[in-house]
């Protein structure tokens, strides 16, 4: 059984206190890069990859996509998604994201949002979703940046008084499973280079159209700890393209 740490009652209760589990979109510090990155979606047909609450399949569907499939491993998480859902094309299905397998050419646009990190072999997804994108078709994806992941912890250096001393980089290319701490939670995911990233999609095809470390909005500066963003990457957005 694959991890699935969403679905576990007290991990679930603290995400859903955050503000993008709130807020939705907008208080997802990342939005503002990566809104002007996604592509038309009026008549297309839409997969995300770890739909998580839904925001993202929502968004597509009020810009008029044609249809959409929400995938996520937890099914609490799917059920928020369709408590907020009120358009009937879209569509959500309880499956890993590394078992998704569709025919060739089903989708127009596959998106995934701070997932893949989650998932041991980004090569393998890369490979799928060429598969299963259209000729034309783009693949957006954020997930944790390679520096945030590198170390492990995920934490801050401090020093003796309890303030900031810097951000650790660390077994930068040991590649694979790290632990880290996430809402007070122990939590597996998975450290890649980005040579790992961005080879994975050149390798199976794809061409890199947009390569954006998201930088926390000038409107979110005042929340507890947003200035201190600015001293490390946390996210990283590409946006790749399938060639005709």
């Amino acid at each position: 059984m694959k991890e699935n740490k969403y679905n576990e009652a007290v991990f679930f209760e603290k995400y859903s206190q955050m503000n993008r589990s709130k807020q939705g979109l907008s208080g997802a510090g990342e939005w503002k890069t990566l809104e002007p990155l996604l592509p038309c979606f009026e008549g297309k047909s839409v997969l995300d990859l770890g739909c998580g609450y839904g925001w993202h399949c929502i968004y597509a569907a009020e810009h008029g996509a044609r249809h959409v499939l929400g995938i996520d491993l937890s099914d609490k998480m799917l059920a928020v998604a369709k408590e907020k859902t009120q358009f009937n094309n879209v569509e959500y299905r309880c499956a890993a994201i590394e078992d998704v397998q569709f025919p060739q050419d089903s989708f127009d646009i596959v998106l995934s949002s701070l997932a893949l990190h989650y998932v041991p072999s980004f090569e393998q997804v890369a490979k799928q979703v060429y598969q299963i994108l259209k000729p034309g078709g783009t693949f957006l994806f954020s997930c944790e940046h390679p520096i945030f992941t590198a170390q492990g912890s995920q934490d801050w250096i401090y020093r003796p008084d309890g303030s900031i001393d810097h951000f650790p980089v660390d077994n930068y290319f040991y590649q694979g499973k790290r632990t880290a701490v996430f809402l007070g939670e122990q939590v597996t995911k998975y450290h890649r280079t980005l040579t790992s990233y961005l080879m994975g999609l050149l390798n199976n095809g794809f061409q890199i159209t947009a390569v954006v470390e998201p930088e926390p909005p000038e409107e979110m500066m005042d929340l507890p700890g947003m200035k201190d963003e600015l001293r490390r990457p946390m996210m990283l957005i590409v946006r790749a393209v399938k060639p005709f």
